[in-house]
């Protein structure tokens, strides 16, 4: 007998962090897995996260991620305290940490998280080598996307 996979009908994004393409030039792309508790993967399964204002920072040879907030539920054990603000290590090779520390420090990168997504079982976080953008930069990019709007409404009323 065969077996037949079962097509997914939800997607594996967990949270998306939109504010980061709005403030930095977004240039390398990390995966990293996350040291999480078991009270945080119950509150992720229910979909209780904020990466809004999330940020990583390198410590001592390892990535951490600081407010990426983890809702704890009503339900969860009452023996466990439960920090929603706590710093999680994330899980990256050593040559990926050497490429995040040099660009950081050499560089004057910033490394932001811009999505939390499920790969099998795993939590992973999707991290960014990025530059701040300035206003005008800011200012640019939304007129771009407006005109890019604008010009696709203006295509399909063409037609």
């Amino acid at each position: 007998m065969s077996k037949k996979k079962q097509n997914k009908t939800s997607s594996n994004t967990i949270a998306l962090n939109k504010k980061a393409k709005h403030d930095f030039f977004l240039e390398d792309k990390f995966e990293a897995g996350m040291e999480l508790q078991g009270w945080e993967i119950k509150s992720i399964r229910q979909g209780k996260v904020n990466l809004s204002d999330s940020h990583v920072f390198i410590k001592e040879g390892e990535a951490f991620v600081t407010n990426c907030k983890i809702q704890p539920l009503e339900s969860a054990s009452s023996h466990v305290i439960c920090d929603p603000n706590r710093t999680k290590k994330l899980l990256l090779h050593k040559r990926e940490l050497d490429k995040l520390i040099g660009s950081v420090e050499r560089q004057s990168y910033t490394i932001t998280a811009t999505a939390m997504y499920w790969k099998k079982c795993w939590v992973k976080l999707e991290i960014y080598l990025a530059k701040g953008k300035q206003s005008h930069d800011k200012r640019d990019t939304i007129k771009d996307r407006d005109w890019e709007r604008q010009k696709s409404r203006v295509m399909k009323n063409a037609r």
